[in-house]
């Protein structure tokens, strides 16, 4: 086991390496850049940036001074802002971070309960309800849930914030701090979940119903055993071992499922930061915050694979 995860850790390297090339190489190509997309500077202005950037430089060339700098922390500057990349994302990738981790957290709890008892209760009026709700949140885009949400919890009942991460001209500190932040997450959070909850409830419930089918759950039956502990013990375990392989792509597909959200919400998020950087040609920023996004999803999948043998025992590591 451990010279498995010692290999398997080692494998990711070569993997961000080339992650960091195809990221690299197709950004570079890309038609124009900052100093393109700003119509004030003037051309010896503009000529002066592209040298002192380096953006004048061959493409190999600037691959590797960019690549050399990325191990040590250092993703570029970012012109749009006016400070280093590593420093303008660490201010609000925690933000996105906190949102994203909550919603990932009651997205499996909440669909994972769902899809077990929908599956047990097969057919029932609980199923029936579960898949119409399910397509229902499904079927509707995130901006029309959000400002509906907006607008019923905020506007109309005065229960929630509008928008923001705490209040206007809030000075508080420690646990009123927490709870403020609390308040501000719980519509964005919700929406995260109501629309990932979906397609995963629906993954849970037919994991579970190919399991529940199966000869050693029917003999377990035949043997006298209640049927929580049938369905929690036995044919869960099994259920949720093909469901762990979505987990590479949750982490990344939150974050950048949440840049909408966070627009909406006017949440101090890293999503914000993207679209900007987008709009502006800011590509040391972009490529920064897309090897963030492979980084999540290769970890993903190392984790998954770890999480495979201590869910299942029968699988063994080599």
């Amino acid at each position: 086991m451990k010279t498995y995860i010692i290999r398997r850790f080692f494998q990711m390297i070569p993997t961000l390496l080339g992650a960091s090339i195809i990221i690299f190489f197709l950004f570079a190509l890309l038609p124009g850049d900052y100093v393109d997309s700003n119509p004030k500077l003037t051309p010896e202005r503009a000529q002066e940036l592209r040298e002192l950037y380096g953006l004048n430089k061959p493409i190999i060339e600037r691959y590797f001074h960019w690549f050399g700098n990325a191990i040590t922390g250092n993703f570029g500057f970012s012109l749009q802002y006016q400070e280093s990349v590593t420093s303008l994302l660490n201010k609000f990738i925690w933000n996105s971070f906190i949102v994203a981790a909550a919603a990932l957290f009651f997205t499996w709890l909440i669909a994972l309960i769902i899809g077990v008892i929908s599956a047990t209760k097969q057919y029932s009026l609980f199923d029936g309800l579960v898949t119409l709700g399910v397509f229902a949140a499904m079927s509707f885009p995130s901006f029309f849930i959000g400002l509906f949400m907006i607008k019923v919890f905020a506007v109309d009942l005065k229960l929630l914030p509008i928008g923001g991460m705490i209040d206007i001209g809030s000075n508080s500190t420690g646990f009123t701090y927490i709870w403020e932040v609390i308040r501000h997450m719980i519509l964005p959070v919700f929406i995260l979940t109501l629309l990932g909850i979906g397609s995963l409830t629906r993954y849970f419930r037919t994991s579970m119903l190919e399991v529940v089918r199966q000869d050693y759950i029917r003999t377990a039956r035949a043997k006298g055993l209640k049927e929580k502990v049938v369905i929690y013990k036995h044919a869960l375990k099994n259920a949720i071992l093909p469901a762990i392989t979505l987990l590479a792509f949750e982490l990344p597909g939150l974050f950048s499922g949440a840049i909408i959200i966070e627009q909406i919400f006017n949440w101090p998020g890293v999503g914000h930061i993207q679209l900007e950087a987008l709009s502006f040609r800011d590509y040391p920023v972009l490529m920064a915050f897309t090897m963030f996004l492979s980084f999540l999803t290769i970890i993903g999948n190392f984790l998954a694979d770890i999480l495979y043998a201590v869910v299942d025992p029968r699988i063994r590591l080599k």
